[in-house]
């Protein structure tokens, strides 16, 4: 039998060799499954901690062990994730493109008023279920910091219990762990107030949203931060799993001008006369858009390396891939709005103020299209990453993520449309509107998907002891 390569002397050779995903799943090879044995071996004698996997693993054993055979109400609501607010990210961003599209016609805007509607009750019912489900279950809240579908949602703390230090930083995780996940869903909300509701409305909604931009922004910076340095902390993330959910965090900041020019706009359709701080919005949008899509632009680098020395994500993973889409989109669509809108940002006394407005509409329009072509580019390798499920021997199960789907998309039709007005091109304005409906389409089948999941007990429902 020919001996195995030694690993250590070729990583020693040709440098850092990243593990590949076989190593971590069930059907590794000999090899690999003997070199996981002696790790474990090592652990044992040496009392390492157990990790954090280990640990979900054992709450979730022993949580399903408590069930009895008869499932309960409470028992489905204790099934309840965070991931599930991607149904609020996703409906809300449908009744944005449907606003954003270039024809003015009024059925699309009572659509459109609908979807924000429904985004308004899926909002509310996954507030109430995650409330609920922690009420029900007084362990479920530190169960999600550990679980590895949730882990890149809630940050963890680990400091010994008891100090105030800890009570302190379980306060500011609590705060944080409703802020980061509800604040993508409150500014899709937001913008559909600007959208559907300023217009008509008095002047009292227009100060109440311009203030809540701010409050916005400040929740969103912090929210970020505070999440990435308490995940940098404490938990370990192997570049082999890394997938662009890695850029979540940085989500509510790809919202900031987007925002922004819908409250411009919304203020500027206004025959009131009142005046807002349009320069100061727009420049604090422009700097917290950047920075969100820089860290997202980092990100998404590092996900193509994980390509180049790995392969694609696994099944459950693979819907992930297209939350790449959205920061290059979301970045475009803000970015060539405000460009458009520059004339009424731009002071009337200001300097050199027509040469100001030509040059920033260039610019913005130039910016427009690198990251138009961004963001079209990873959605052509997101598509193709499904490639396989089109033979009926592969199927992906069936998870909430599949709201990725349409969430990041929207991102990318909204882009579109902000791009076919910048140009007044007929193929462009016909190309977003095709988009919208196809993703509408979508929308609908990942409800429907998502309906039948709950009705089979796919969704929402304990599932069996995990063997070991």
């Amino acid at each position: 039998m020919p001996r195995p390569p030694n690993l250590e002397v070729e990583a020693a050779t040709n440098g850092y060799i990243t593990p590949h995903e076989e190593r971590f799943v069930s059907g590794a090879s000999p090899l690999e499954s003997s070199r996981l044995h002696e790790r474990r071996v090592l652990n044992s004698n040496n009392q390492a901690a157990p990790s954090p996997a280990s640990l979900s693993k054992m709450l979730s054993n022993a949580q399903k062990q408590g069930h009895s055979t008869k499932v309960g109400l409470r028992d489905r609501i204790g099934c309840h994730q965070w991931n599930w607010f991607t149904m609020t990210m996703a409906t809300g961003g449908v009744s944005n493109v449907l606003h954003t599209l270039p024809y003015d016609v009024t059925w699309l805007h009572y659509i459109g008023l609908v979807f924000m509607m429904i985004n308004i009750c899926f909002f509310l019912a996954n507030c109430a279920l995650a409330i609920m489900r922690f009420s029900f279950s007084p362990g479920a809240f530190i169960h999600s910091f550990t679980d590895q579908m949730e882990c890149l949602f809630i940050p963890a703390v680990h400091s010994p219990p008891g100090h105030l230090f800890h009570i302190l930083l379980m306060m500011y995780e609590l705060w944080l762990t409703y802020s980061i996940l509800q604040v993508v869903s409150a500014g899709i909300i937001l913008i559909n107030v600007c959208e559907y509701g300023m217009p008509h409305t008095g002047p009292w909604l227009q100060h109440v949203v311009e203030v809540l931009f701010w409050v916005y922004i400040t929740v969103s910076v912090t929210a970020s931060c505070g999440m990435y340095l308490i995940l940098w902390s404490t938990q370990i993330f192997p570049i082999h799993t890394m997938t662009p959910v890695w850029v979540f965090p940085a989500y509510p900041l790809l919202l900031a001008a987007p925002f922004a020019t819908n409250l411009i706009t919304g203020v500027t359709h206004q025959e009131s006369g009142i005046v807002i701080h349009r320069l100061a919005i727009s420049l604090c949008a422009l700097t917290v858009q950047g920075t969100g899509f820089l860290i997202s632009f980092m990100v998404c680098a590092a996900f193509l390396y994980r390509l180049m020395t790995q392969k694609l994500p696994q099944d459950m993973q693979r819907p992930g891939v297209f939350i790449s889409i959205g920061p290059a989109g979301f970045t475009c669509a803000g970015i060539v709005v405000l460009g458009s809108q520059v004339d009424i940002i731009l002071p009337d006394d200001m300097d050199g103020r027509l040469y100001a407005i030509w040059s920033l509409r260039v610019m913005s329009i130039v910016m427009g299209l690198w990251l138009w072509g961004l963001s079209k580019w990873f959605f052509v390798v997101s598509v193709g990453s499904l490639h396989k499920y089109l033979r009926k021997e592969h199927t992906m199960p069936f998870q909430m993520t599949w709201w990725s789907f349409v969430f990041p998309n929207t991102a990318l039709v909204t882009a579109t449309s902000a791009l076919a007005k910048a140009f007044d091109n007929t193929g462009l304005k016909i190309y977003s509107c095709v988009m919208a409906a196809m993703l509408i389409f979508v929308w609908g089948l990942v409800l429907i998907r998502m309906m039948k999941a709950l009705w089979r007990h796919e969704l929402l429902w304990p599932k069996e002891v995990e063997s070991d």
